[in-house]
């Protein structure tokens, strides 16, 4: 089902639209909101109230098995897995004590990334207390120069920041990711993607880092890229069809399936596993062979038509979601590039470099390290895609975006659907999107706005609650009695 049948058919069912579409984007179906339980929803930052109104609109997920078997399962003795927190804290060397301290003294409050920075460019320096004084005094005075000062407009900020350099970027632009035939969405579409949050991008792609062997010799690295890039059998073989004898001819092409690192007795396996062909494909000569029992079937024509289909497209090697994978060199070291993404996966293949593999992929990122990682990544996506332009955005700006993004342990999209349908002000939602909806919404439930954001004031016709607006100054003048 796809996700706006499946918003749909929630809100059918009297779910909240919100609700609806954060259902459809985490849980996919409605087979999966049941799957979920009452438990699952309220895991999603759903009330126990409404998550059981929600199980049952959706209706009861049928048993998936027997009693016998449930009973069985009841019956097996527990085993019980003792779980075990483990901690690592980050342990302060001496210089950072020591710049952490001079610090405090000052009555600083650095934060300490600054002060570990600090400490990291000095450490072989040994410098005397004096001057590390001076270095603290200097990136105190440096740091409170950079800080938003008070009841100032970030957010506004922001969106100008990043929205009118986006007025200059080109509306279409592809280019290639050091490689031929990749093609990776640049400019404003890979920026309204990652402000929508899109769940997949219009061009999936991976930059994947190796080590050891694999990333300076070529061969290994081939190699490596051929367990990414999926093959299916068409990819190695030719396939035909044998209509006089009912069968399923496969000639192997030596020379690919050498290239792939696949034997003929590999290929075999994989295709015994494919349900339409399970236990009738088998070895003759130099070919592989399946072979239909037109004896248990009625229509055997149609059978083998029906085989023909699931074993050309039979999935031989690879990992899902990667349809090409390229090798690149950069500094006399060997990457792979890929058409596709899937991040879980390709973490673990051997001679990756699991630390450094990169995916434009910003919620399957949130998915497989989480929310600070997504965090990240949408930092790193929008500062290199308005890099690509030529455009130089203040990173504070994107990281202010990034963070509302993530705050709430979620990716959530600039959007009706995520920050802007989030927003407590009524005047703000209606002035974003289905004015009339909001409205009529609002008055029904008795919705009251404190015309307390920029939007609203603007749309009321009275100063904002920033800078000077934020404000009240009272002067009492002089009367003739009062002593000057």
């Amino acid at each position: 089902m796809a996700y706006k049948d499946t918003v749909k058919a929630l809100t059918n069912r009297g779910v909240r639209e919100e609700v609806a579409a954060m259902l459809a984007a985490k849980l996919k179906t409605l087979s999966g909101i049941t799957a979920a339980g009452v438990e699952g929803l309220v895991e999603l930052g759903i009330s126990e109230e409404e998550a059981q109104s929600i199980i049952a609109a959706v209706g009861k997920r049928a048993p998936s098995a027997s009693k016998a078997a449930k009973a069985a399962v009841e019956e097996a003795p527990k085993v019980e897995v003792k779980m075990e927190e483990v901690t690592n804290f980050y342990q302060y060397t001496d210089t950072e004590e020591k710049l952490k301290g001079i610090s405090e003294g000052l009555g600083y409050k650095l934060p300490m990334k600054i002060i570990v920075d600090i400490a990291a460019r000095i450490k072989d320096a040994d410098l005397d207390d004096a001057t590390c004084e001076k270095l603290i005094k200097v990136a105190n005075r440096m740091y409170t120069a950079h800080l938003m000062d008070q009841n100032e407009s970030a957010g506004v900020m922001a969106a100008h920041s990043i929205g009118e350099p986006g007025t200059q970027m080109n509306m279409r632009t592809f280019h290639y990711a050091g490689v031929a035939n990749i093609n990776v969405t640049q400019g404003l579409p890979r920026l309204i993607e990652i402000v929508d949050a899109r769940r997949v991008p219009s061009t999936p792609s991976m930059n994947i880092p190796l080590i050891g062997i694999a990333a300076s010799d070529e061969n290994v690295a081939k190699m490596v890229a051929s367990n990414i890039e999926i093959t299916s059998l068409l990819d190695i073989a030719d396939v035909e069809t044998d209509i006089t004898n009912l069968k399923l001819v496969i000639r192997p092409d030596a020379r690919k399936m050498d290239e792939k690192g696949l034997t003929t007795e590999e290929v075999v396996e994989k295709l015994n596993k494919l349900k339409a062909v399970r236990g009738l494909v088998s070895i003759e000569g130099f070919d592989i062979v399946v072979t239909l029992d037109a004896a248990n079937e009625e229509a055997p024509f149609k059978k083998l038509q029906s085989m023909f289909e699931a074993v050309k497209n039979a999935k031989i090697k690879g990992i899902d979601g990667i349809t090409r994978a390229v090798i690149s060199k950069k500094d006399g070291v060997y990457g792979i590039v890929t058409e596709g993404s899937n991040l879980k996966e390709v973490l673990k293949v051997e001679g990756v470099d699991a630390d450094n593999v990169m995916t434009n992929s910003i919620l399957e990122v949130a998915d497989v390290l989480g929310i600070e990682a997504a965090r990240n990544s949408i930092i790193h996506e929008a500062e290199g895609t308005l890099g690509e332009a030529g455009l130089d955005v203040d990173i504070r700006h994107i990281m202010l975006v990034a963070d509302l993004m993530t705050n709430d342990g979620s990716v959530k999209a600039i959007g009706r659907h995520g920050v802007s349908g989030k927003k407590s002000s009524v005047l703000a939602r209606a002035a974003f999107e289905i004015t009339a909806a909001h409205l009529l919404h609002a008055a029904m439930v008795g919705e009251v706005d404190h015309l307390e954001g920029v939007t609203e004031n603007i749309i009321v016709g009275q100063p904002v609650t920033l800078g000077t607006g934020a404000v009240n100054l009272i002067y009492t003048p002089k009367t003739k009695g009062d002593e000057e």
